[in-house]
């Protein structure tokens, strides 16, 4: 595959961050809203998380990357056995580590698997009180 230019990155970006938009909401807050960066963290007061108080929790972040878009997705992170059995084994083949994604296209298919990623995501987050 030859390397991706800025705009067909920006555009996987784009199309990414058209997922990501609708659970911007509640105490699920964009701490970062750039070009090249998309960030979505909860923000609930009164969490407690393994035992301790937290301020904030990560959600899911797009980052512009040189050779793809990095979709960070921490529902995985917190729970990988149940989330991975959610997510569909096209979008669960482009994890790099333990909650990275790299997206390298704009694909619709693609992006209805994000979709359901973060339907899935936020309805944990919301089950956990943290959404």
């Amino acid at each position: 595959m030859a390397k991706l230019s800025q705009e067909q990155l920006q555009e996987i970006f784009t199309a990414l961050k058209k997922e990501m938009k609708p659970y911007e909401k509640g105490h699920i807050k964009a701490c970062a809203d750039t070009a090249g960066k998309y960030d979505l963290w909860s923000q609930k007061p009164g969490m407690v998380i393994l035992g301790k108080p937290r301020p904030a929790l990560g959600f899911v972040t797009i980052a512009l990357q040189s050779t793809y878009v990095g979709f960070y997705y921490m529902p995985i992170y917190c729970n990988y056995e149940a989330m991975s059995g959610k997510l569909s084994p096209d979008l669960l083949k482009l994890l790099k580590g333990k909650a990275c994604f790299h997206i390298k296209t704009a694909d619709k298919e693609l992006m209805k698997q994000v979709g359901v990623a973060m339907k899935v995501g936020y309805e944990g987050y919301k089950k956990n009180g943290w959404a």
